[in-house]
């Protein structure tokens, strides 16, 4: 055989080889993309539309001011024996005796010094105590004049004291001034407290919230909304686990909940996290408080996961 015979017969067959490499891969490659292709749906979280119950705020600040108090002037050289204040005395009970006579607690209270060290009002030759019903607390506060026409008497409020900065106190609006102050622009409004406690100390600054306009509308959580310029969207789910992305219009904001003025009907069924996962009329795998549809619960599919690791670490370390 002639070498150029030679020459082509070997680069026919390289070329063969080449082009049957090329025809297994893809035969091969075309087969596990039919088998592996189609991923299956995301789990997705789901929610219903449910109604609840929204509110209008007017923020404001105000003093703690006790129910009720008094003081007492007391001469030292008319105490019978040293100085010792009970914390807590009921209507009729001995505040202090005293060489002429003694003082009666004229109503339930919690006693304290006027002052821990003298003052303009003590003297050394006197002390002054002081006699606090703390068992309701008042707080005069300001309100915008904007919000004149809807703040009235019985209002709910909510109030925090930096002492307990992780409590919320409720309470009422208990009186509304007759006309907006010219200097200030504003409304004094006095709201009351139930101090049954007595956490709330008076002369402590309170962050007060005064609640109005009170209504049922629909609800759904604020990480189901998509933002998408001055528009709001979510994804409905339909029967067949398909979701949609319709429009909605959105009103006030309430602890994580948001209202939806139209678009959603009660007992929709939407997307409530995962919304990056999710695409416009895309099928989910829906899990409701953590399970699918089926009942198998997604968290106790991860925990057998995990147990069947740690079992297998165990044998190998063993």
């Amino acid at each position: 055989m002639k070498r150029s015979t030679k020459i082509t017969t070997i680069i026919i067959i390289f070329f063969l080889i080449i082009a049957g490499v090329i025809i297994a891969r893809t035969m091969i490659g075309a087969h596990f993309a039919k088998k592996f292709g189609k991923r299956p749906p995301p789990g997705i979280i789901i929610t219903k539309v449910v109604e609840k119950e929204f509110f209008e705020k007017i923020e404001s600040f105000g003093t703690a001011v006790s129910k009720r108090t008094e003081s007492f002037r007391i001469k030292k050289d008319n105490l019978k024996s040293e100085l010792n204040l009970q914390e807590y005395v009921k209507k009729g009970d001995i505040i202090v005796k005293l060489k002429d006579k003694n003082i009666i607690a004229p109503f339930d209270g919690i006693l304290g010094y006027r002052g821990l060290t003298e003052d303009i009002l003590g003297s050394e030759n006197s002390i002054i105590i002081t006699l606090d019903d703390s068992s309701v607390i008042y707080s005069d506060i300001k309100i915008p004049e904007t919000f004149a026409s809807v703040v009235k008497k019985g209002l709910t409020i909510n109030a925090k004291f930096a002492g307990y900065k992780n409590k919320t106190y409720e309470g009422t609006v208990d009186a509304v001034s007759s006309r907006i102050n010219a200097e200030t622009r504003s409304l004094l409004t006095r709201i009351k407290i139930s101090n049954n406690n007595f956490e709330l100390i008076p002369g402590s600054l309170l962050e007060v919230v005064v609640n109005f306009n009170k209504r049922k509308s629909l609800s759904i959580p604020d990480t189901s909304v998509i933002l998408e310029g001055n528009k709001s969207y979510v994804y409905k789910v339909s029967k067949e686990n398909i979701a949609n992305k319709i429009e909605i219009i959105i009103g006030s904001r309430n602890q994580g909940n948001v209202e939806v003025l139209s678009g959603l009907e009660i007992g929709d069924t939407i997307v409530a996290e995962g919304l990056k996962k999710v695409r416009p009329r895309g099928k989910i795998k829906p899990i409701e408080n953590g399970t699918t549809k089926s009942g198998y619960s997604f968290k106790k599919k991860f925990n057998l996961f995990d147990n069947h690791v740690w079992n297998l670490k165990d044998k190998k370390n063993t």
